[in-house]
């Protein structure tokens, strides 16, 4: 699989290092006065520094929970799944708890959702079968 570059605002750059490198260990890449890159799982992530464009994103609803339109996040297997809960339980808010969705259907994952301190949804997300990744 091919790493994917996304590039998003952030409010402040060193909340954005503070957060993406310490709390989620991404290691962090090249940078300027106006943007840093992060290395997020093997994809590059890049921070750039625009407050005016961060903020709350509008919800729509899946499995009965609020779910951010804008968002970005990871896939990873159970395991590092249950890991990155464990680090994060009481350093972020989660905009919704870590649970298991569509349990007992085709797509049933792992999931949580968060905001970095801009206002940037994350979800993490983890099949215990990664082929139903896109099962119907």
């Amino acid at each position: 699989m091919h790493p994917f570059h996304l590039a998003f605002p952030v409010h402040d750059l060193s909340a954005a290092r503070s957060f993406y490198g310490e709390l989620l260990g991404c290691p962090e890449g090249r940078s300027s006065p106006e943007w840093v890159d992060f290395d997020f799982y093997g994809h590059q992530i890049v921070a750039h520094l625009a407050p005016e464009l961060c903020g709350t994103a509008q919800t729509n609803e899946v499995d009965g929970k609020g779910v951010p339109v804008r968002h970005f996040g990871l896939v990873l297997d159970m395991e590092s799944w249950e890991a990155l809960r464990q680090r994060l339980e009481g350093k972020v808010d989660f905009l919704i708890e870590p649970y298991i969705r569509f349990k007992g259907e085709p797509g049933e994952q792992a999931t949580m959702f968060f905001t970095d301190p801009s206002g940037n949804a994350i979800e993490i997300k983890a099949f215990a079968d990664m082929s139903r990744l896109f099962a119907k």
